[in-house]
């Protein structure tokens, strides 16, 4: 016999899955922790390569090196992180890790590819794609969407 009067099972099952998933304010934490280490390193290697002018100049960018100082290094060092620890150091320091959306084992180096390079739509419009995660049932950016990712409690 069907009970009629019964929550369905899916939602029964709601509350539990919600905290697996990390959340708006935790994962801006987790950033500004990112932030703490990556800044540090970058400006400590433009002031080894360009000297004090590295920091007095009204360029967005002094050449070459520091393209890759600003872009490129940040985008290897996060990337790793991601693939080897599923995680960036501000994840690991309040123990949250990125999986598959679907099986929540390690996402595959093409997610992480693209949930990198999904923060940029992600950003561009109001940062949209960022607060999305308050509001997303599974805490999920646009850049998370877009890479098939969650972000997860360990």
């Amino acid at each position: 016999m069907v009970d009629i009067y019964g929550a369905p099972a899916s939602d029964v099952e709601k509350p539990a899955e919600r905290k697996l998933y990390a959340g708006f304010w935790i994962r801006l934490l987790a950033t500004f922790i990112d932030y703490l280490w990556l800044l540090p390193l970058t400006w400590a290697l433009g002031y080894f390569y360009y000297g004090s002018g590295y920091f007095n100049t009204d360029s967005l960018a002094l050449g070459a090196v520091d393209i890759f100082l600003q872009h490129v290094l940040p985008a290897i060092l996060v990337l790793g992180f991601w693939k080897y620890k599923a995680a960036t150091p501000g994840k690991m320091a309040v123990k949250m890790r990125i999986a598959d959306a679907r099986t929540f084992e390690p996402a595959s180096p093409k997610q992480l590819i693209i949930r990198y390079l999904g923060y940029i739509p992600a950003m561009l419009i109001l940062m949209l794609g960022i607060i999305w995660i308050a509001f997303d049932d599974r805490k999920q950016g646009w850049h998370d969407k877009m890479a098939n990712t969650v972000v997860l409690y360990r």
